[in-house]
């Protein structure tokens, strides 16, 4: 992971974000990673619509990633935000069956440049978007990956990728959502004001 950088998105990173987007011909049939969001994804609309709906919600701040870098070249991502910006999941009926309390935070998505794929990119996107939670208050993280262990599954699949890389940086698994997909949760506490 050392070789990466984690930056937001927001205006000033959007380029960057719609470069990788672009090279990957919108990503999951042109979601622009606008699945999660209330607007969602589907036939109805295209690839452009989406992508315009995700810049809509920089420039208004009500969507959040954390972007990794190689260099000046963004090579992936890890969607987070918060239930109201992120309402939509995989799994909902059974996620609802035994919820007791909404997370803070929700983390819906990753995405790695194909070329970059098993290098530790979303490993770094998930400590840049914990990071990042950090920095705007902290709280209860929640997010639903598959467990994988001991099956072949591609990586392009994996879009909230592996229980094994959560649990490496410290999430506990909660609860089962389906046969191999689980809810895990981590408590970040709010980063520490800089004494000067």
């Amino acid at each position: 992971m050392a070789k990466f950088v984690v930056k937001a998105l927001d205006e000033s990173t959007w380029s960057d974000f719609a470069d990788i987007v672009q090279r990957h011909n919108g990503v999951w049939g042109g979601c622009w990673c606008m699945g999660f969001h209330s607007e969602g994804v589907g036939d109805d609309k295209t690839a452009k619509q989406n992508k315009a709906a995700k810049q809509r919600r920089v420039r208004a701040g009500t969507t959040h990633a954390a972007l990794v870098y190689d260099g000046s070249r963004c090579v992936g991502w890890c969607q987070f935000g918060s239930t109201d910006e992120l309402p939509r999941i995989k799994s909902k009926k059974a996620y609802t069956d035994e919820l007791t309390q909404l997370p803070d935070w929700r983390i819906t998505c990753f995405f790695v440049d194909r070329s970059y794929r098993g290098q530790g990119v979303a490993a770094a996107g998930l400590k840049g978007a914990m990071d990042e939670i950090r920095r705007l208050g902290g709280g209860t993280i929640e997010s639903y990956p598959e467990d994988a262990e001991g099956r072949l599954v591609s990586s392009s699949f994996l879009h909230n990728a592996t229980v094994s890389m959560f649990e490496s940086q410290g999430f506990k698994r909660t609860r089962r959502i389906g046969k191999d997909r689980w809810v895990v949760t981590k408590v970040v506490r709010k980063a520490r004001a800089k004494v000067t």
